[in-house]
């Protein structure tokens, strides 16, 4: 069973550090492209950071650019997400997801090409808050 599991979460100052990571136990986050999306109560998800598969370049949406820097440890089969310069904004339930046939957008999104082989985390949540 393709199970992706986050973790890492949890409340920090404006300002502050937090590393969230994904992790999969069934196959290679290596092989295919992986992102991190969030979402905030009331709010649309939104794609957050992409790395695509084997060559690992990263894009990311304009709202992160510059604060946020996505990577992958192969050994560990997993995916951090590394955000600095927390706003409270920033504050939402945040999830990695992969598509086997899927790729990366120019802003940080993973588009799902629809095949069903699209697989999802839970999230871990992330409070920014004084």
């Amino acid at each position: 069973q393709v199970q992706l599991v986050e973790s890492g979460g949890g409340v920090v100052q404006p300002g502050g550090s937090l590393r969230v990571s994904c992790t999969a136990s069934t196959f290679s986050l290596y092989d295919y492209p992986v992102g991190w999306f969030r979402q905030a109560p009331g709010k649309e998800r939104e794609g957050v950071a992409c790395v695509k598969s084997r060559e690992g370049s990263t894009t990311y949406a304009d709202s992160v650019q510059g604060r946020f820097t996505i990577s992958r440890d192969k050994a560990k089969n997993t995916v951090y997400l590394e955000m600095k310069g927390l706003k409270p904004e920033d504050t939402a339930n945040y999830h990695c997801a992969t598509d086997f046939f899927g790729y990366c957008s120019k802003n940080g999104s993973l588009i799902v090409e629809g095949y069903g082989q699209d697989y999802w985390g839970k999230g871990t949540l992330v409070i920014v808050s004084s």
